[in-house]
Parts: C-alpha cells; structure tokens; sequence
C-alpha cells in the first residue's frame, strides 16, 4: 500500500512518463479499504452504485443524498487515495451556483478530493466554474450513462468519422475547462487512442481499448460479486467472490437446519454455580408455585 497520495500533478506527470494510471471504483468502507491496500491510484465513487448496490437499472435515479453518504463511507476506508466522486443526474446543469453547491457537498460532506461530471463541451461551464472555484474536475465521455435514455441505450461510441470527431471536440473542450483527467467509455480503441496522443491531460478508459494512459472498472465486475452476474466484453474478472459468498451462506443455512452449528467452540460456558440457579433453584420454584396454585384451587371448590 501506498501512503503517499496520488495528486494531479503527480497523475499529469504519469501521463508524461507512460506510467499507466489504474482506477477502480468502491461503495462503502470494505471495498475502499480493499482497493487501497491493493495500491489503487484513484478510487471513484461512482453513480454505478445505483445498479450495483442500489438496485437501480439505470444511476438516473441515484441522488446527491446517495453520493455523499457513499463517498464518506469510503473516505475513510482509503485515507491515503485519491477519491474522485460523481455528480449524479442533473446536479451540474442548472445555475451556476446550484453546481458549485452540488460539488461543495461531495467535497465537504463526502470529503472526496475531486468531482466526475459526464459531458463534453456543453458541461463546459460548470467544469470551468468549479476549477476556478478550487473544486478538481474529472470529464467522461464516449457512453455517459446519465444520458442512457437519450442516446438509446450502452451503444459503443466513436464508430463512425463524426461521432469520432465529435469525441475529440469535447475531450479537448474538456481540457480547455480544466478538468485534470477524461473518462473514456465504451469508446473504440483507434478513436481513445488518437484521442489520448491529442491530450495534454490522461485518458482513464473502460470499454477503450488499449490506448488510454489508465484503466477503470467497476469492483463488483472485477470481482464478480453479483448475482446474477452479467458477462462484459471490456471486463476482465480476476475473482469470484460472488461463488464463494454464496457457497459459504449455504453451507451456514445447511448447518444451522442441521444442528451442526453452534458446535463446541462456538459456545461460551457459565460457572456451574450459575448453571445450578438457573436450573436448580428456578425448578424448585417453579414446582412451590404449581403447588401454591393447586391448594388455591382447591380452596376456590370449596
């Protein structure tokens, strides 16, 4: 694990270097502390919990309530790792001051060191304003899920010469605003890569190829830990704690309707004086007072 925590000029000079930039998401205490003792550079708070933890089909309905709750949670789980934390659906697109409000709360209150908004240059502003207001500002584009009921669903982004050029306008639209790092989503390889060499800042890519100067996928995909747990092309699944959760809660049931659980060791014994009271004395009582009813009963007849 690395104490030292990952800054922007640090990540700015990885990009320089070729050092790759590795990025996974977490929800809550465990997760976070398992992805920092793994020496993550960046961890994300994703809205992506609303489908992984929440329940949700799509993150629209992930709020900002939702946010900073998570991401305290994992502030302290990973005290040593940069945390970037997202602002969910239409929290970035009205005034300017709801904005700086919104990204206030997941600093403040959810004590991330960055915010993630999805957008290309018509989010421009808002990314302008919270960099200047002190607030660090990572980009996504390619699939931006927030938007998934307006662009028809996950489609794969960049496919075709316009949408590639449209790509590269708000990732450079992007750096221009400020933002320290572009998430690229579900971009193709060629598009993330020229995009990549066309940046000063690094690309972070999940479902984009090879070409990105980092790598970002969500912990319950890397991990497997869903039920039922649904194959992705661009993931790489490097365990299976799903199967050995639900291999362990099944042997516990199996052992509780069995008897075979609490065995020995699991119990804690009383002195036998206590055992004794219990058993002894609260018998000889309750026998007195089945007998002291008997004669009331009698008493009553007559």
């Amino acid at each position: 694990m690395n104490n030292q925590r990952l800054t922007i000029p640090k990540l700015k000079k990885m990009k320089q270097d070729r050092i790759p930039v590795t990025m996974i998401t977490a929800y809550d205490f465990p997760s976070a502390k398992l992805a920092e003792e793994a020496g993550v550079d960046i961890i994300l708070v994703g809205d992506s919990l609303g489908n992984v933890v929440l329940g949700y089909e799509t993150t629209v309905p992930v709020t900002l309530d939702d946010m900073v709750y998570h991401s305290r949670a994992v502030a302290r789980g990973a005290q040593h790792t940069f945390i970037v934390t997202d602002l969910p659906f239409l929290t970035y697109h009205g005034s300017i001051d709801q904005t700086l409000r919104n990204a206030a709360r997941i600093m403040q209150e959810g004590h991330a060191n960055a915010v993630k908004m999805e957008g290309g240059a018509d989010i421009c502003l808002a990314v302008d304003a919270c960099v200047k207001a002190g607030v660090p500002v990572l980009g996504h584009i390619g699939l931006t899920p927030q938007s998934v009921n307006r662009i028809g669903g996950y489609r794969i982004q960049g496919k075709d010469e316009q949408d590639a050029k449209r790509l590269l306008e708000d990732a450079k639209a992007l750096e221009r605003a400020g933002a320290f790092a572009v998430v690229l989503e579900l971009v193709t390889e060629q598009v993330a890569e020229y995009i990549s060499r066309e940046l000063t800042i690094p690309t972070i890519g999940i479902g984009a190829g090879r070409g990105c100067d980092g790598q970002v996928l969500v912990f319950h995909d890397v991990v497997r830990y869903a039920s039922p747990y649904y194959e992705k092309r661009f993931v790489k699944t490097y365990a299976d704690v799903g199967g050995i959760i639900r291999q362990g809660i099944s042997q516990y049931v199996k052992e509780v309707k069995d008897r075979s659980f609490p065995a020995e060791d699991h119990v804690f014994a009383a002195a036998d004086t206590v055992a004794e009271s219990l058993y002894g004395g609260g018998g000889n009582h309750a026998n007195e007072e089945t007998a002291n009813s008997g004669e009331r009963g009698a008493h009553t007849a007559k």
